[in-house]
């Protein structure tokens, strides 16, 4: 693992066809019977791509760049109301790297740094979701203290 921390900063015009030239890595894995990897990986697409075009309120995407100012990856942070206490929480709706950056510590870097922003903007919790499929993404958040907070299940109609 590389020691360096990578320099993140706001995301910017430029930066979106890196960014969704990223999605199929969400995809990359066994995914649930009833999901095919078109839909998902298109619709992630067109979600990303509405937030890099219309920038909504409470919509925040981040690039990490290596030493040499080469894009790495990238995070999208939302910020939420918990259903449950109406606290306001940051939520990861993307984060990727770049294969061949992986095990540059990049997506560690990004979590610290969404830890900080949550906490910055006074944020309760920090949440996330993730395919039960993409063993190396959980492991990494289990790595970093994410613990289950709901399961969310479904059923083919």
């Amino acid at each position: 693992m590389d020691s360096s921390v990578p320099r993140i900063r706001l995301a910017q015009a430029d930066d979106d066809d890196f960014i969704l030239g990223l999605v199929d890595r969400f995809v990359e894995f066994e995914l649930p019977p009833w999901r095919r990897r078109g839909e998902c990986a298109a619709g992630i697409r067109d979600d990303l791509a509405r937030h890099l075009r219309e920038q909504p309120p409470g919509s925040h995407v981040f690039v990490a760049e290596d030493d040499d100012g080469e894009r790495a990856g990238f995070l999208h942070l939302q910020t939420v109301t918990d259903f449950f206490t109406a606290a306001q929480n940051c939520h990861i709706a993307d984060l990727a790297v770049a294969p061949q950056r992986e095990g540059r510590g990049i997506a560690g870097a990004l979590l610290h740094f969404a830890e900080d922003w949550a906490r910055r903007h006074r944020c309760r919790h920090l949440t996330l979701a993730v395919f039960p499929g993409n063993e190396r993404a959980r492991a990494l958040y289990e790595r970093h203290g994410y613990g289950v907070d709901l399961l969310r299940m479904a059923k083919k109609i």
